[in-house]
């Protein structure tokens, strides 16, 4: 079967997360969308998206396709109406397409539509990763593990319900505590947990990843390949490449990739007043009510903040920002901001694109001329 992920009307309220690549590519749990669907259909899939990204993620259309919807989490019972679905059939889940088979090359509800009544997990907005990101850890956890055996776990590490806890070939763990009393500890390939940590499950530790000295981790936490984290979190997603290295707090909330919190960076994840919290929406260009009480700090690729940056509650960064300034730093930062407050200049595309290659250069990974174009366009962004 030939698989197209396609981005929904979702992806306006993803943003800043989704100015860089589609919402297939967004990581929640131990993988992203794409990788997650791969491996339930046992195949490759190509994306349907905005035409800015297309030439990063190509369009592979046949004489069939499945077109799925990746803002609807997997369930088995969703993975095996897809597969059973003939051509001209959608699945349907509260009026909104999640799959079709067609002939078309455009996704769309057609009439010989099955209604799907089993309840879905519906990512729809940014603060939901992180609202989620505790039963994503759970499903890819079964999904990872399954016929497997865990590396042994040192002896020199503290330990509660170790059969949760899943250590894939060259992960290092020594002199931590592990509790996977309350959900699953997975740590990828060649991860490190380093001495004194103390870890909560659920956590996705993903490949090459590290968590330093001392940390502290609480349930709801993926760090994604690459990242280096230190301090205290809680409910949060780094994507790939990111470091949070030092202490500080960062709490409900998602870090898309190469991006840097300087040392003793903090987010507040609850207002003083106890109130509803609002993040910035640029589909709607305003800020929104989020229905939550906690919520943190959303930052957009590439993307750093200098040593005790304080960001307030339900802030949004957005793309190449350097945050810098004294004082607390507004609740919308602007791509490419230099020094993060509302009145701060636009750092220069070519200076923007010179610090994201020295950063990918130590990690031995290219800015493409392709990336560049895609950053390009989200700079150009602010002169609109």
């Amino acid at each position: 079967m030939n698989i197209v992920l396609f981005d929904g009307e979702e992806r306006e309220n993803l943003l800043p997360l989704t100015f860089t690549k589609p919402v297939a590519s967004l990581r929640m749990g131990v993988l992203t969308f794409t990788e997650r669907w791969e491996r339930l259909l046992n195949t490759t899939v190509s994306y349907k998206t905005v035409p800015y990204l297309v030439d990063k993620f190509p369009i592979n259309l046949q004489s069939e396709n499945i077109f799925i919807n990746p803002s609807f989490f997997p369930s088995k019972k969703l993975v095996e109406t897809i597969n059973s679905l003939i051509i001209g059939q959608s699945i349907v889940y509260n009026n909104e397409l999640v799959a079709v088979k067609t002939v078309e090359n455009e996704p769309t509800i057609t009439v010989d539509s099955i209604i799907f009544e089993e309840e879905l997990i519906h990512i729809k907005h940014s603060w939901d990763l992180f609202s989620y990101n505790f039963q994503a850890i759970e499903f890819d956890f079964e999904l990872l593990t399954a016929g497997k055996t865990s590396q042994p776990i040192s002896s020199t590490n503290r330990v509660l319900h170790s059969e949760k806890i899943f250590l894939e070939e060259g992960a290092k763990v020594e002199f931590a505590i592990l509790n996977a009393s309350e959900g699953p500890i997975y740590i990828g390939k060649d991860a490190e947990i380093m001495e004194g940590s103390m870890i909560r499950g659920g956590l996705a530790l993903c490949e090459h990843a590290k968590i330093n000295m001392g940390a502290k981790i609480y349930a709801g936490c993926t760090i994604g390949p690459y990242c280096k984290v230190g301090g205290e979190l809680n409910n949060a997603i780094l994507m790939a490449y990111s470091n949070k290295g030092h202490d500080g707090f960062l709490g409900n909330a998602v870090i898309g990739e190469w991006c840097n919190l300087g040392a003793d960076t903090n987010n507040s994840n609850l207002k003083n007043n106890y109130a509803e919290v609002k993040l910035w929406s640029y589909k709607e260009g305003r800020f929104v009510k989020t229905g939550l009480q906690f919520c943190g700090l959303i930052m957009g690729d590439y993307a750093k903040s200098a040593i005790n940056t304080q960001f307030n509650t339900g802030t949004v960064v957005g793309v190449c920002a350097n945050v810098f300034q004294s004082g607390f730093p507004p609740n919308l930062i602007k791509h490419y901001s230099w020094g993060g407050n509302s009145d701060a200049p636009i750092f220069s595309f070519d200076r923007a694109c010179e610090a994201a290659e020295k950063m990918m250069e130590r990690r031995k990974v290219d800015l493409t001329a392709t990336d560049r174009k895609i950053l390009e366009h989200i700079f150009n962004l602010n002169n609109k």
